[in-house]
């Protein structure tokens, strides 16, 4: 196989991944916080206070810019969730707090990859 060949399969299989997943990447999620856990899916310690999300397909280290009531924040994908129905996006309180969400608890937030 020549390396044209190869680099055509991996550029079209790239463009479709993006594409079937790109409903995902932006628009409006449902999205709680949350503040325990010891260890996320990727392996990484939970840290409440930092900027990170859970979501349940998109992949780690992917970078979310998120938007509420104003204020926005960027976090990195590191966990899955959550895992009750009608939400999308979880944050930690971190990020939670820079949105000011933490009163909210359950918010529908504006989502951006970057």
């Amino acid at each position: 196989m020549r390396k044209g060949t190869m680099l055509a399969v991996t550029t079209i299989a790239t463009t479709m991944s993006l594409a079937l997943a790109a409903p995902a990447h932006a628009g409006t999620m449902v999205s709680s916080y949350y503040w325990q856990g010891k260890e996320t899916a990727n392996g990484e310690h939970y840290n409440s206070e930092g900027l990170t999300a859970a979501h349940k397909t998109l992949p780690f280290g992917t970078r979310l810019r998120v938007s509420y009531k104003g204020k926005s924040v960027i976090v990195r994908v590191n966990d899955r969730g959550p895992f009750i129905k009608g939400r999308q996006l979880d944050l930690s309180r971190g990020a939670a707090r820079q949105l000011g969400m933490l009163n909210a608890g359950v918010a529908a937030v504006q989502v951006n990859a970057m």
